[in-house]
């Protein structure tokens, strides 16, 4: 379940950063910011979590990348309720929509990566 989550949600993000980059610094759909550092981080992101989805042979190092994915995703999202250009890093800001689905992004990541049990691999429980 978790190699399945990054492999999706890696794309997904990719998506988005490459959709991003495509529309440049306007907001998508009047709803989502898609400043272009954004973008860029939406790419580095989805693609280590689909690396490690599609690559990566130790489950440990994916549950690691989900997680740890996760609680930053969380803390932007947190975050972006208080300081909505992150420090000046974005500077059309977060609106609601942009900081739930960051919420749930960290959610789901922790959720999935350390609630979820291990998956014996091979016959052998761990």
């Amino acid at each position: 379940m978790v190699r399945q989550y990054a492999k999706v949600v890696g794309v997904v993000v990719i998506l988005i950063g490459v959709v991003g980059l495509l529309f440049g610094n306007e907001d998508l759909f009047g709803q989502l910011n898609i400043d272009i550092v954004e973008d860029f981080i939406h790419l580095v992101t989805g693609g280590l979590m689909a690396f490690v989805g599609f690559r990566s042979a130790d489950e440990s190092a994916v549950r690691s990348v989900v997680g740890g994915l996760g609680v930053v995703y969380l803390a932007v999202g947190v975050i972006g309720f208080f300081v909505p250009e992150l420090f000046g890093l974005l500077p059309h800001g977060y609106d609601l929509l942009d900081n739930v689905i960051h919420l749930a992004l960290g959610v789901l990541g922790i959720a999935v990566a350390w609630l979820l049990p291990q998956r014996a691999e091979r016959g052998i429980a761990r």
